[in-house]
């Protein structure tokens, strides 16, 4: 039986930035938008509504002086916010709309009117941090989701699983001392932004519930599965999470020009099915996942398009082929799995 997957998708979102040769243009929704255009997608999602977020919901992750700041740069020609990062003069309001696209995803599976959701959104998020934009990203759209599944919903043990190529930096340090969040990396390192060391834990009240497992270059769809498999799984069995909130980003695409990973659509496809059997043995299915990275455009869109039909069960992975894959790895995997275990085992003792 298929499933009711809601996805996050307006054109307003294009507004944001500029197509003059930097990363993260517009282009990429545009071909993600083109692609759920084509008659035999469009039809089989419910659509969801893209909203600004509140100044209440932005400050339960970002300083006053922060917004504040975002807010100045509203009609202005261009800001740099950072080397990497602009502000263009709708950047303010697409950021909103991209956080409170995210919420309303959320909203949209916690009440049932979807089984699961994607919001197509951009500005990406993962590497704002409370008082600063980076790498592309505004507003932690991911972290002001988690706090607004607190706020609003009550949760108390939210999982955030980031598969984007570079290690989000800004939500770790969001819920470092917190134990209500359990964030799970997969990225490349050492690469930007220069955090996600294995030796980053958490601290305090959150020790043992930031699990980083920094990747050599070359990680393929097998090595991917593998660790999800041997580590994730195991973990957020344990965890028992109300909702699983995705920072999924597609750089670790094979031919992605920013990264040097391997991963394929069929991949993608195998780590969307991972995680929906983690959501349906922990919490009723619910698995939100928010667009951050990918910069092959039409390899975004193939990706995307592979994300969204296993959400939707229109394909669907077995448990033989992820067991397969798995399986089908080298000493590398084995290792790197065998290094977080020895790190993790005092906190997680299932591993």
């Amino acid at each position: 039986m298929s499933k009711n997957t809601g996805i996050v998708k307006d054109r307003r979102y294009l507004r944001h930035g500029t197509d003059s040769g930097h990363p993260e243009s517009p282009q990429r929704l545009v071909s993600i938008y083109e692609m759920l255009d084509n008659p035999d997608m469009g039809w089989k999602f419910i659509g969801i509504n893209a909203r600004d977020a509140s100044r209440e919901e932005l400050e339960r992750v970002h300083r006053p002086a922060y917004v504040d700041a975002i807010a100045a740069t509203a009609g202005r020609s261009m800001s740099m916010l950072d080397p990497d990062t602009v502000a263009t003069p709708e950047t303010y309001d697409t950021a909103r709309l991209a956080a409170g696209g995210l919420m309303n995803a959320i909203d949209a599976v916690v009440s049932r009117k979807a089984d699961n959701a994607f919001a197509l959104v951009r500005p990406p998020g993962h590497h704002a941090q409370e008082e600063r934009a980076a790498g592309f990203c505004i507003f932690n759209n991911i972290a002001i989701g988690a706090r607004h599944a607190m706020a609003l919903h009550k949760m108390e043990r939210i999982l955030i699983v980031d598969w984007d190529l570079h290690h989000g930096n800004g939500t770790q340090a969001i819920f470092y001392e917190d134990r209500k969040v359990l964030y799970f990396s997969t990225h490349q390192f050492p690469y930007y932004p220069g955090t996600g060391a294995m030796g980053e834990i958490g601290r305090g009240e959150g020790l043992g519930y930031t699990i980083n497992v920094p990747l050599r270059p070359g990680a393929d769809d097998a090595f991917y599965v593998r660790i999800f498999q041997e580590l994730l799984s195991p973990i957020a069995l344990a965890f028992k999470p109300e909702i699983i909130l995705v920072s999924a980003g597609f750089d670790t695409y094979f031919a992605d020009p920013l990264g040097e990973m391997k991963v394929t659509p069929e991949g993608f496809a195998c780590l969307t099915r991972n995680l929906l059997n983690l959501a349906e043995a922990c919490c009723g299915g619910r698995l939100v996942l928010v667009l951050e990275g990918g910069y092959h455009i039409q390899g975004l869109a193939k990706c995307v398009r592979a994300v969204l039909l296993e959400l939707s069960d229109e394909t669907r992975v077995t448990e033989e082929t992820l067991l397969r894959m798995a399986a089908g790895t080298d000493d590398k995997a084995k290792t790197l799995i065998q290094q977080v275990r020895k790190q993790f085992e005092p906190y997680w003792p299932m591993l």
